[in-house]
């Protein structure tokens, strides 16, 4: 029998290759890459591959090391900038205040241990920015702390203050030793006519011209609960502090609100009524401070605690003075408690004053102030409107959030932000008018959007302009004179 004839198969024939016509780049025939340079090509990245992810874990490495160094150094700064800050004063925007907050400087040991954050606003904002960090310490008057901040009745003790205070971390120390109470002043020739002796007689007179400070009128121990005690029904007008003599004294208006300490009732010749139903409280001046600066600036605050008891009422009249009068420096003002005797020292020119070493710094921050919200509510405000515009649905909850911003009085907005940022000035301001900016800008560009026709909408797509097209091309042009009125308003 023989063996069967073995059968030899084939192996499958190879898929060709494709031909150098087959291969296309961009659409045009390409000769096709031999298979040898194919391999080397792959073994060539591969290698470069590898080379690369070393290279790669070596940067890391080194990025790692780096970014370790930066953030021990970062926090050695950070330490250290922290041992070395000032004590931050804060003050209020009177005259009064401002020296105050410069003795306060003066006896801590000069710029370099302490540090004047001048004018920030009015009780609420010097509390809000106390609470939150933003200042360590101002002067404050023990009558405002009771009525104002902590709405307390009567006359407390500074003992019973920092029992009611403690709660908020905060403490009233160093009484200076004068009282500056609240007062009401008429000018001499009129209380002469009209026999106005008390602040009772005012209720004899209902058709004099009231002009009484901001802060005044709202504060608890203020207008309102004056009106009351007295039964005034007569409608103030508010009025800035610092003009309020020179208006009474032009015959603007015949009642104002003094301090018993303000250098110009002399000068103008104002006459204080009497308080004959005891209402004001006293205001024996003080500083009101965080808890723990005392431990956290303890050179400087035993230095600041020589101040108590050291100033009288004549020479916080004598310094008040200098400054209203003389014309002198709010700092010149206060060395006056620290010199042996009065140096003479010219009045400053109204130049000098205009021009003072804190010009640019001053103007540099007004046009910060004045251009960087309006740029950023234009770069907000305009998106927010194409975005109402173009979604329907959209416009009521953009508007209702731009709109509640313009309910919130301005200075509880500034107080929040205070509180919220911890931080007190400039960046608190640029955002409250950023935020009040806003609506205008909305408004105007989501109606300025709207008013353009469906015709010439239709035209643009008849064109073949796509949607970003028509709207920087037909839509925004049409609707800037909407846009730029809106602009104006907000800055305005």
């Amino acid at each position: 029998m023989t063996a069967a004839p073995a059968i030899l198969h084939k192996p499958p024939p190879r898929a060709s290759r494709p031909t150098p016509a087959a291969t296309l780049r961009w659409g045009v025939p390409t000769p096709c890459i031999a298979s040898s340079s194919h391999a080397t090509h792959s073994r060539s990245v591969r290698r470069s591959g590898l080379v690369a992810a070393a290279s790669a874990r070596r940067t890391c490495r080194i990025a790692d090391r780096g970014t370790l160094v930066v953030l021990a150094l970062l926090a050695w700064f950070g330490a250290t900038a922290h041992a070395e800050d000032p004590l931050r004063v804060g003050s209020k925007r009177f005259t009064e205040s401002y020296i105050l907050a410069e003795v306060v400087v003066g006896a801590a040991g000069g710029p370099d241990a302490a540090v004047h954050k001048p004018g920030l606003g009015n009780t609420a904002i010097l509390y809000a920015a106390l609470r939150a960090g933003a200042i360590d310490v101002y002067p404050e008057y023990t009558g405002t702390i009771a009525r104002e901040i902590l709405k307390l009745e009567g006359n407390p003790t500074l003992a019973e203050l920092n029992a009611a205070l403690a709660p908020h971390g905060l403490a009233a120390s160093v009484p200076l030793g004068f009282n500056n109470t609240y007062a009401i002043g008429v000018r001499k020739d009129l209380a002469a006519r009209l026999g106005l002796d008390s602040i009772a007689d005012l209720a004899s007179h209902p058709s004099l011209r009231i002009g009484l400070s901001h802060e005044f009128l709202g504060r608890k121990d203020g207008w309102p609960g004056l009106a009351r005690a007295y039964r005034l029904t007569a409608s103030p007008a508010g009025l800035d502090h610092g003009l309020a003599y020179e208006a009474l004294a032009a015959g603007r208006v015949d009642v104002i609100d003094v301090y018993s300490t303000d250098a110009k009732v002399a000068r103008y010749g104002i006459q204080v009524l009497r308080d004959d139903r005891g209402y004001f409280p006293r205001y024996e001046a003080v500083l009101l401070h965080r808890a723990d600066v005392p431990q956290r600036f303890t050179r400087q605050w035993q230095a600041i605690a020589t101040l108590t008891g050291r100033i009288d009422e004549a020479r916080m009249l004598r310094m008040n003075a200098a400054a209203e009068i003389d014309g002198r420096s709010f700092a010149q003002a206060a060395a006056l408690l620290f010199e042996p005797a009065e140096v003479a020292q010219p009045p400053r020119s109204f130049v000098t004053v205009l021009f003072g070493p804190d010009f640019a710094r001053i103007t540099a921050e007004h046009l910060l102030l004045v251009f960087g919200p309006v740029a950023a509510s234009i770069l907000i405000g305009i998106p927010l409107g194409i975005a109402a515009a173009r979604r329907p649905g959209l416009a009521q909850p953009v508007f209702a959030a731009a709109g509640i911003v313009q309910t919130i009085p301005s200075l509880a907005l500034l107080a929040f932000l205070v509180a919220v940022l911890g931080a007190i000035g400039m960046v608190p301001a640029a955002i409250a008018l950023f935020l009040y900016g806003l609506l205008p800008i909305v408004r105007n560009t989501h109606t300025g959007l709207l008013g353009i026709g469906v015709g010439l909408r239709q035209a643009a797509t008849a064109l073949g302009l796509s949607a970003r097209d028509r709207l920087f091309s037909v839509e925004l042009p049409l609707a800037a004179p909407s846009i730029l009125a809106g602009v104006k308003t907000s800055a305005v």
